[in-house]
């Protein structure tokens, strides 16, 4: 991969990486509630989902998902359920502080990342569009798939632990039990609100 190609793709994994959605908002909530470090279990779920993702991409499965509304619907429907599920539960949550948190609950971030980043179809169209655009078929496609999955994934990984930090950091201000409430409350809401998005997007 030329490198001019890749600074192309850097760019727009970046771009990608900074928007706001579903990644982001378990990246905050773990953070906030949990600490920065054991929101970084969340966000190695997010990573092993989009390494999943990519390669679906590179099987081809892509244009598949694209061209099969049953295999795109079940998709979306699945993911948005688990999200509004995140959210209600977040909002009932009872609020504790950081040090008060069981570890089984640690445990789960990790299945919260990758559960939320496989439920969006969309993100998988979105890269069968994308990464191909970077992509010499001229050349070896391994290798390349390598690079491309590399990028993704570091980039993703300092955007998604900045926002776990931030959390973290802005968590310490709210240790009041009503702070505390208003918190899960805000999040749940996030993640009811992605999870109804998610329901009505189409495929374009």
């Amino acid at each position: 991969m030329a490198l001019s190609v890749w600074l192309g793709f850097l760019v727009a994994s970046i771009l990608i990486a900074i928007s706001p959605g579903p990644g982001a908002a378990v990246s905050m909530s773990a953070g906030m509630r949990h600490g920065f470090v054991p929101a970084l279990r969340a966000i190695a779920g997010l990573q092993c989902a989009l390494l999943c993702q990519l390669l679906v991409v590179a099987a081809g499965l892509g244009a598949l998902l694209s061209a099969s509304t049953s295999a795109f619907n079940l998709i979306r429907f699945a993911g948005s359920a688990y999200l509004i599920w995140l959210g209600v539960r977040k909002w009932r949550e009872a609020p504790r502080k950081v040090d008060e948190d069981a570890l089984v609950a640690r445990r789960g971030l990790f299945f919260q990342g990758v559960f939320v980043n496989l439920g969006n179809p969309k993100a998988i169209l979105f890269m069968a569009a994308l990464v191909p655009q970077f992509v010499d078929p001229v050349r070896a496609q391994t290798p390349q798939f390598l690079i491309i999955a590399l990028t993704m994934c570091s980039v993703d990984v300092i955007v998604m632990s900045s926002y776990a930090l931030l959390a973290a950091r802005m968590g310490r201000w709210l240790s009041d039990e009503r702070a505390l409430r208003w918190q899960n409350r805000f999040f749940g809401s996030v993640f009811v609100c992605a999870g109804l998005w998610l329901a009505t997007v189409g495929r374009n």
